[in-house]
Parts: C-alpha cells; sequence; structure tokens
C-alpha cells in the first residue's frame, strides 16, 4: 500500500465528503468497542469486589456446623439437636491426616464494647492461636494471639478495624489499653485490618478475638463448640474429605451420614469454584456481545464502502484512465476503511476508560468498600486497536475488489 500525504488526503476528503454516513457507521464501530471493553473492565473490577469478600480465607477451607437431624437413625427419631466438642476436635486430627488444621471456634455475639466514653457493637470469639490458618489476620498493630495466651488464658485481645476506628477514632496504636466486654477486662494486644465479609459468627471488623479457654470459662461453654474449623494439606481437594468427615462424626453423635443438614459444612473451596465458573460465563458473554456489536459495525463500514465505490465509480475511472494501478485504488479503499474503523473505535477506548474511571472513583467513595480495578490494561487497548485495524482490512476487502474491478470504458459511458 502507498501511504504517502496524498493518499490520507484523499482519505480525509472522502469521510469529509461522506461525514453523515461516516458518523453513522462509525458509531457502530464506537459502540462496539466501548461495550467490549466497558464491560470487560467492569467485570474484572466487579470480580475483585467480590473475592475481596474472601480476603484471608484459604481456598481449601471446610467449616464444620452442628444442626437439627433431618433423618431418623438408630432409633433416633429426627428433630434432634447435637453438639460439636472438643473430642471431635481430637477425633478429626488423629483419623485424618489430610487436614493440616483442625480447629475449634466459640462465638458469642451481642456485645458492647467499652474504652472511655466511646462503644462499640462486637462479637467475641474465643480461638486457638492456629485460627490464623484458616482466616489470616492483616494486623495493623501489634500481634495476634499466640500459644502462651492459650496456656496462661490471658485477657487478653485482638480487636477488628471497625471496633479500632470506634473506640479509638484518635488513631494510634491500642495495644496496652484495656477495654471492657461485658463484665470483663481485656487488654489489647493487636489490631486486625482483615476486610474479607464472610462471617463466621461475625465479621472479623466487628470481632474481638480472646483466647479460647478463657472464652470457653468466662462464657460458661463446658465442653461443648460452635464451629470446627479445618484447612486440607497442599493438594488434596476439600470436597474429597467431606463424606470421611461426616462418617467419623456421624458414628459418635449418631445421626446419618447421609444427613448433610445434621452437619453443615461450609466449604469455601466450592464457594471459590462457584464464583469462578460465574465469570468465566460472564466473560464469555462479555466477549460475544462485545464482538457480536463491533463485526456489527464493521459489516456497516463494509455497506457503506461499497455504496462509495459506486458513487465514485467515474471518479475510479478517471484515475484508472491517467495511469492509478489497481494497487492504488486497493490501498486507497482499505485505508478508508482502516480509517473509518480505527477513529471510530479509538473514540470507543478512550470514553469507555474514561467511564470506567469514573465507576471506579464512584465505589472508591465508600470507605467500606474494598480496593479494586475498573481500568482495562494498556496492552488491551493495544491489541483492540489492533484487531480494529484487521477489521478494518477485512471491511474494506469487498469494496476494494469491486473498485479494482472498474473498467476506465465502463466508467466514461456511465459519466
Amino acid at each position: 500500500m502507498r501511504f504517502d500525504v496524498d493518499s490520507f488526503r484523499e482519505i480525509a476528503d472522502s469521510l469529509v465528503r461522506n461525514k453523515s454516513r461516516s458518523l453513522l457507521t462509525g458509531f457502530g464501530v464506537f459502540w462496539g468497542i466501548f461495550m467490549l471493553l466497558f464491560l470487560m473492565g467492569g467485570g474484572q473490577g466487579l470480580k475483585q469486589l467480590i473475592f475481596s469478600n474472601f480476603e484471608g480465607f484459604a481456598t481449601n477451607t471446610g467449616i464444620l456446623i452442628s444442626s437439627q437431624t433431618t433423618l431418623p437413625y438408630k432409633g433416633f427419631k429426627e428433630g434432634r439437636y447435637w453438639r460439636l466438642n472438643y473430642m471431635d476436635v481430637e477425633r478429626l486430627k488423629q483419623m485424618m491426616p489430610e487436614l493440616e488444621t483442625v480447629t475449634p471456634v466459640i462465638n458469642t455475639g451481642g456485645r458492647e464494647a467499652i474504652f472511655g466514653t466511646n462503644t462499640s457493637s462486637v462479637s467475641v470469639r474465643g480461638i486457638y492461636a492456629d485460627y490464623d490458618r484458616i482466616e489470616e489476620p492483616r494486623i495493623k498493630y501489634g500481634r495476634y494471639i499466640n500459644e502462651t495466651d492459650i496456656l496462661q488464658e490471658r485477657k487478653v485481645c485482638v480487636i477488628g478495624k471497625r471496633i479500632y476506628n470506634e473506640l479509638f477514632p484518635d488513631g494510634g496504636d491500642p495495644c496496652g489499653e484495656f477495654i471492657q466486654v461485658g463484665p470483663v477486662f481485656y487488654q489489647i494486644v493487636g489490631v486486625d485490618f482483615s476486610s474479607g465479609n464472610i462471617s463466621i459468627g461475625g465479621r472479623a471488623d466487628q470481632t474481638v478475638f480472646v483466647p479460647l479457654p478463657l472464652a470457653q470459662k468466662i462464657y460458661n461453654r463446658g465442653a461443648n463448640v460452635d464451629l470446627i474449623c479445618t484447612a486440607a494439606k497442599s493438594g488434596i481437594r476439600m470436597s474429597e474429605q467431606e463424606p470421611r468427615m461426616r462418617e467419623i462424626l456421624s458414628r459418635q453423635h449418631l445421626f446419618d451420614p447421609k444427613d448433610k443438614q445434621a452437619l453443615v459444612i461450609i466449604n469455601t473451596e466450592q464457594m471459590f469454584a462457584l464464583v469462578d465458573n460465574l465469570f468465566r460465563g460472564v466473560n464469555f458473554l462479555i466477549w460475544l456481545v462485545g464482538l457480536g456489536t463491533i463485526l456489527a459495525g464493521v459489516i456497516g463500514v463494509s455497506n457503506i464502502m461499497m455504496v462509495t465505490v459506486k458513487e465514485r465509480t467515474t471518479e475510479i475511472g478517471i484515475r484508472r484512465a491517467i495511469g492509478a494501478t489497481p494497487r492504488d485504488i486497493l490501498s486507497q479503499i482499505i485505508l478508508e476503511s482502516i480509517a473509518l474503523t480505527l477513529v471510530a473505535g479509538s473514540f470507543g477506548i478512550v470514553f469507555s476508560v474514561q467511564l470506567l474511571r469514573l465507576l471506579e472513583t464512584i465505589v472508591k467513595m465508600n470507605p467500606d468498600n474494598p480496593a479494586a480495578s475498573f481500568q482495562i490494561g494498556f496492552w488491551t487497548a493495544i491489541i483492540a486497536a489492533l484487531l480494529l485495524t484487521a477489521l478494518g482490512v477485512v471491511a474494506g476487502l469487498a469494496p476494494a475488489s469491486r473498485a479494482m474491478s472498474i473498467k476506465p470504458v465502463d466508467a466514461m459511458r456511465d459519466e
């Protein structure tokens, strides 16, 4: 193709002469590339927002919760309640070497934390030191609950982000200060800034974490626990361990191992897979809609170029008569097609980027929202531009072929 000043001047003159058609056809390409990139950026940001709810949680975690039986078993009627206990923790540890972590949890909600004149509604969660393998903390100040706290049953606690903001509005390191939760005073040893929204007896940012043996005595929980949290070893799927866990616990507590309501197991592996599969489908739909819209716009470009070639039959014939080669005619038509698609597509890229930036700013205005990027990558924009160029060439092939078939004599006769 011949790229010189005259070529680009001719392209510009052609687009200006047919500006109404160019605008109408270019809008199809503009809308197509805008839809594709905006949906891609929006889908990426939405995925980050959803996955932020799982922040800190291991992807192979199983949370065991005892509930009411729904099937009769060995003379027991349905509707019977049972409770998990510390012996169940030991059984799972000894009988299931596939599990890397097995740790009990005690929860109690509806409490109020007090520091000076400031108050905050909280939940209290009794944990062991290995609970950080289930829900990884993001310690801002101080440290997490450790083994010494457990063994000595220290009255210490780690508080969540929202509690810290409400009790200490002026900021600063609160470690060493005492807060009152009910009748008990706890010394703060750490502040957890985790922002995940998975609730295990309460959100992490509204929870006071204390040593489990201490919570067991203060809240008179005996040998019962509310939850048993487990994490499988690397390479082992938690979903494959569920039947074995049901079998072990059902044999001890006398419920049907097929009764999934009697023992509820929240499997984060399945939750991650569900969200991941959901967004695979969303991405496929985005590409289907975006590319379909772009192709519709490109077909419009090809049709308009066909009309333009027909109207310029005489002009093309004269150019052929004075020495223009078929290659010159081919380059002229294809360059016009590329220019039309590339200019319209570039406006679509810029508009989608600006709208995504606005959407990201709106999301960040809420301080409770986690950080998420709605922007498309630089190379994504470059690939989009290259795609538009290629489609412009494709759109110009049929009109260019028609233009090259015009004979000077036929063109003069039409005139």
